[in-house]
């Protein structure tokens, strides 16, 4: 990218050259894992702002160049906000009612041993934890979420499998209230997104529920599906907040980006590692500098 930006920087802010420069950056951007419509409005916006800014201005211009990549980059990873799951679980708590958290994604995002972490982390915080074994569709995933549950120390509620995932949900839900707990955690069918029957399910679960954070899961190495994924759930589901996993991969950071974008929602952790513990808090800035260079 250090390349390209001395090309930019070099380059009167306007006309043919601007726009091919601006080409090579988008590819540069899909090769960070960047969505094409992603990488396309963030380089509009680039072209916009660099047509307006007067080439007097310029003092030093790859640094304006790089200033105003990071800031339109940042507009994107900080459009939904930020959520602090500490205060909510908090306030939450103060009312004497469990928070409630959803959690969805497919098959293969590392979505189970996410909960997993989530518990670890929540009860690092000091809250106490339950989770649902509310996909009763995949076979073994009861079992891997008993696991988890265990060996981080938290109570698990399940059912059979093909059992009503909603009513597994309610149940843990009316657990933790019994026992005073402060967090469900409810794991949900790793449903292909093109399967309608799991997403209405996955609808119930949030009817009967109602979650106060519903969590989209992603694989930061999906690049594109996890764009497409996540643009399927906002279909059936309000996704408040999302988490990225295996960031600790060959994972460029692109997806952060795309997966900010099309949900409009905060990023929350990103997943770095197979251990319990591996759970970070998100820094957008810490992710700008590992894309930017």
């Amino acid at each position: 990218m250090s390349n390209l930006l001395d090309s930019l920087s070099k380059t009167e802010i306007k006309g043919r050259e601007l726009d091919k420069l601006l080409d090579e950056f988008k590819l540069l951007l899909v090769q960070n894992d960047v969505a094409l419509e992603v990488a396309e409005h963030v380089c509009q916006t680039m072209k916009e702002k660099a047509e307006k800014t007067p080439v007097s201005r310029f003092g030093n211009r790859r640094e304006t160049i790089t200033s105003t990549l990071r800031e339109v980059l940042s507009d994107v990873l900080n459009a939904g906000g930020k959520i602090d799951i500490i205060e909510r679980v908090q306030e939450k708590r103060g009312t004497g009612q469990p928070s409630v958290l959803v959690f969805v994604g497919i098959n293969g995002t590392g979505k189970t041993t996410t909960i997993a972490k989530v518990a670890s982390f929540l009860q690092g915080k000091g809250f106490t934890v339950v989770v649902s074994c509310s996909d009763t569709y995949r076979t073994g995933s009861i079992e891997q979420l008993e696991i988890h549950a265990r060996r981080v120390g938290v109570k698990s509620v399940r059912h059979n499998y093909g059992a009503d995932a909603a009513a597994v949900a309610f149940d843990t839900i009316n657990y933790a209230k019994s026992h005073g707990i402060d967090v469900v955690l409810i794991d949900t069918a790793g449903r292909m997104q093109t399967d309608k029957n799991l997403m209405k399910e996955i609808e119930k679960i949030a009817r009967v529920t109602s979650p106060d954070l519903t969590i989209f899961v992603g694989d930061a190495l999906a690049g594109n599906d996890a764009v497409s994924q996540a643009k399927e759930f906002v279909k059936y589901v309000r996704i408040d907040a999302s988490i990225l996993t295996k960031l600790d991969a060959d994972a460029k950071g692109g997806s952060a980006i795309s997966i900010a974008y099309i949900t409009k929602k905060p990023i929350i952790f990103l997943g770095v590692g197979q251990g319990y513990d591996d759970l970070t808090e998100f820094d957008p800035d810490a992710l700008l500098s590992k894309i930017m260079g």
